[in-house]
């Protein structure tokens, strides 16, 4: 339960402050890894094209790293979430392109497949009391195989644009021009809505704690994450405004950030899952239904996962084979890198999103300098391992 609780632990001083601003280290070290990555690719990255196409392909992970962060709470993770991509993918697309099927019930043919699929998962874990690293490995080896079979190892495309627009679409656009430069006004608009509602959350988490007699983050604390958090929302959204606006998968995404954040943070089946992953017998004593627990955090994986392959089915206008490859290690360790604990019990919906942002970061900023999949892949194995370990280290400080 510790992880809804991100304030600061002190009142004024600058080791208080610095004590306090521990706890946003992941927003620190996306910043860094940013701005890292800039000077080595000559501001390459913070062009607004780049920052559109940062968003957009990153989309994904970030869907997947929401459902994958309810596996984690619990301690465990699902392996099979990119076959399953690939899979729901190539059956929507195979609807459209073969069948010549209206591209909403294709959609809902592909979520429906991912639905499928964590029923199929969570009976095996839940009913059989099979692992769920088992389940998922083995789940991983047969979707990935029965998307090579109906797509016949081939690529299966080009999609209609109306099927594309989810994944490379964008939210109507009003262009005006300021200061001789064009910007897009609905994403400026949403810069500032953003700006204004992070004040408003911040000075009422402060005013609620202080209500219910808990520690107040230092102000020193609170106006420097305020501060960082409104530079980060307008920096995107002004490059947003300064290419073609807002995404349509953008507004995708933040509908289920803040859907999963309210069911973590403020509903019953939320706690149930921390839980079940803090301490699994003293969970199943309390009345929490363990097993039921598990069924629904792996359907609702297996529909996150059917609706990033339609994202990704749209963002590249084609279903492959090899879609969705690796997209379960990138899941995992957005929700490991932003804080989530390994035996489970402890995370956070912005830890996750955090997390999917820094891999977002590195795969961008490791494809404009060059380097190749394989560095690429030991760079994100470090990162990741490096975040665990530290982690670690500071818990176990704590814990004395």
């Amino acid at each position: 339960m510790s992880a809804h609780v991100l304030a600061p632990e002190a009142h004024g001083g600058f080791k208080e402050n610095l004590k306090g601003l521990k706890e946003y280290g992941m927003i620190i070290a996306l910043v860094v890894i940013y701005a890292i990555f800039a000077f080595m690719s000559d501001f390459k990255n913070v062009s607004p094209m780049n920052v559109n196409n940062l968003i957009m392909q990153n989309s994904y992970v970030i869907v997947l790293a929401l459902g994958m962060l309810l596996c984690c709470l619990t301690g465990n993770v699902d392996l099979s979430v990119g076959s399953v991509v690939a899979f729901s993918g190539a059956i929507a697309a195979i609807m459209v392109v073969d069948y010549q099927m209206a591209i909403p019930l294709a959609i809902l043919a592909a979520i429906g497949i991912g639905l499928l699929v964590g029923v199929w998962q969570g009976f095996f874990i839940s009913k059989l009391g099979v692992a769920p690293f088992i389940v998922t490995l083995a789940n991983m080896l047969v979707f990935r195989g029965l998307a090579l079979v109906v797509l016949n190892g081939q690529t299966k495309g080009p999609l209609p644009q109306e099927f594309t627009q989810i994944g490379a679409g964008y939210m109507p656009q009003f262009f005006t021009t300021i200061g001789g430069m064009k910007f897009e006004l609905l994403a400026l608009t949403a810069g500032v809505l953003l700006s204004a509602l992070i004040v408003f959350m911040e000075i009422r988490s402060r005013r609620n704690k202080a209500k219910n007699g808990f520690e107040v983050p230092s102000l020193g604390a609170s106006i420097f994450k305020v501060g960082v958090s409104i530079a980060i929302v307008n920096f995107f959204t002004v490059k947003l405004a300064m290419y073609m606006g807002l995404p349509l998968v953008l507004m995708i995404v933040a509908v289920l950030v803040a859907f999963y954040a309210f069911l973590t943070n403020r509903t019953v089946p939320g706690r149930q899952i921390y839980a079940v992953g803090g301490n699994r017998k003293a969970a199943a004593l309390s009345g929490i239904k363990v097993n039921k627990v598990m069924f629904w955090i792996y359907v609702n994986m297996g529909i996150l996962a059917g609706l990033a392959g339609v994202i990704l089915t749209a963002r590249n206008a084609s279903a492959t084979p090899k879609a969705g490859d690796m997209f379960e290690m990138d899941a995992i360790a957005a929700c490991y890198i932003g804080g989530t604990a390994v035996p489970g019990g402890e995370g956070t919906v912005t830890g996750a999103v955090v997390g999917a942002l820094i891999m977002g970061v590195l795969n961008n900023g490791m494809s404009l300098l060059g380097w190749s999949v394989d560095v690429q892949r030991v760079v994100k194995g470090l990162v990741l391992l490096a975040a665990v370990a530290i982690d670690l280290h500071f818990k176990s400080k704590k814990n004395g």
